[in-house]
């Protein structure tokens, strides 16, 4: 992952051979590191240290997580849908055309991971959406434009690119974030790191990040998305969304 230092000089990516030896400060909390910016490669191996241990959950695991951290706020009987914003029952998730499934918010193509346990089944990218708003945005990057869709009002899609409502835009982008930190190819999972394309196909990038740090500057964390990293960290996985509690973070390290 290549990101800014002073003088424009690039950080060396942490991939194979290169591995965080950086203790963090303190298990992660949200004054466990300073904000410089940009960030120097310590600061960002400490981050990734501090969120890496981590409970790995089976694909069948992911969809009781779900239900958890996705529970709509006015009725616990639901889920609220990421793209859609819509309130489905808990119980009606499986592959039906009215079902709710499990949406990798990072494509699993991207990079080939699949549904194996590990980035296919962390459920910090993970979220519950409608099959058919799920089989629409695909395996697509993100981006601004296109046709509107359907059945997810206020989202927009075109050949290459998807765009989340204007409420979820901010969580996509920490999403696509923590992801890009937390899997960076030295635990046997691909170096998976955001780039300003919307033609990766199934190489382990995804787009735009220009357009990723900006909906994060828009859209900042809600009570549903801090909600959602507590329940993680205190339920399902034991690590956070460093960028959920500290959004300002994203500039630092791609500035």
């Amino acid at each position: 992952m290549e990101r800014a230092l002073e003088h424009d000089v690039a950080v060396r990516p942490q991939g194979n051979g290169h591995p965080c030896n950086i203790q963090p400060r303190a298990i992660y909390c949200p004054s466990a590191i300073d904000v410089l910016t940009p960030w120097l490669e310590p600061e960002v191996c400490a981050l990734r240290t501090s969120i890496k241990v981590q409970t790995t959950l089976s694909y069948d695991q992911v969809w009781e997580a779900l239900k958890d951290t996705d529970q709509d706020p006015a009725n616990s009987a639901n889920v609220i849908l990421l793209y859609s914003g819509r309130s489905r029952s808990k119980s009606s998730n499986g592959g039906g055309v009215d079902d709710w499934n499990r949406e990798h918010v990072w494509a699993k193509s991207h990079g080939d991971f699949g549904t194996a346990n590990g980035p296919g089944t962390d459920v910090h990218h993970l979220r519950p959406e409608d099959v058919s708003v799920n089989s629409l945005r695909g395996n697509k990057d993100f981006d601004s434009g296109g046709g509107t869709v359907a059945e997810a009002p206020g989202c927009y899609t075109d050949a290459d690119s998807f765009e989340p409502r204007n409420a979820v835009k901010g969580d996509v982008a920490r999403m696509i974030l923590y992801m890009a930190i937390r899997y960076e190819g030295d635990d046997g999972w691909p170096n998976l790191e955001p780039n300003d394309s919307v033609s990766n196909g199934s190489a382990p990038y995804l787009g735009r990040i220009s357009k990723l740090l900006a909906w994060n500057d828009l859209d900042p964390p809600d009570a549903f998305e801090r909600r959602r990293n507590q329940r993680i960290y205190e339920r399902w996985q034991g690590n956070r969304n460093p960028f959920v509690d500290h959004p300002e973070w994203a500039r630092a390290i791609w500035s």
